[in-house]
């Protein structure tokens, strides 16, 4: 099985409880003893969670992370992500930067992104994505 790169959206999906996402995290904890985030998604959730001073939801957060991997932005995967970005800017697909960040992270790494955005990520020809909301 491969290693899978959890997106922002399934991980805000998993802490409000929806149950296709929770089974499929614990079925890949099980496997592999964590999940792995990279820090775009950390950033993006500690973000939300600080300017709703949701101070339970954030403490469950940071509590969650300490057990799993968090994974960092690279020279390398910056530079995955600045091609992702050049191509499909030529090819008129333009999407976030956030999720070119995300995916230059996920391709470095060799890893699948779970994923609930898949409108984004399917551009992106380099990356396999799974729906973990489905």
């Amino acid at each position: 099985m491969k290693e899978v790169l959890v997106d922002t959206d399934i991980l805000s999906l998993y802490f409000r409880g929806d149950k296709n996402v929770e089974n499929k995290v614990q079925k890949y904890i099980t496997t592999f003893n964590y999940i792995n985030i990279c820090i775009i998604t950390y950033y993006e959730i500690l973000s939300g969670l600080k300017y709703r001073d949701a101070k339970k939801q954030l403490n469950k957060f940071i509590e969650f992370c300490k057990e799993n991997r968090i994974l960092p932005i690279s020279l390398n995967s910056t530079e995955i992500s600045a091609n992702l970005y050049e191509r499909l800017r030529k090819e008129g697909n333009l999407i976030d930067d956030i999720d070119l960040l995300i995916a230059g992270i996920a391709i470095e790494n060799n890893m699948i992104v779970a994923t609930n955005n898949e409108n984004h990520f399917k551009k992106i020809k380099e990356i396999k994505i799974e729906n973990w909301a489905k």
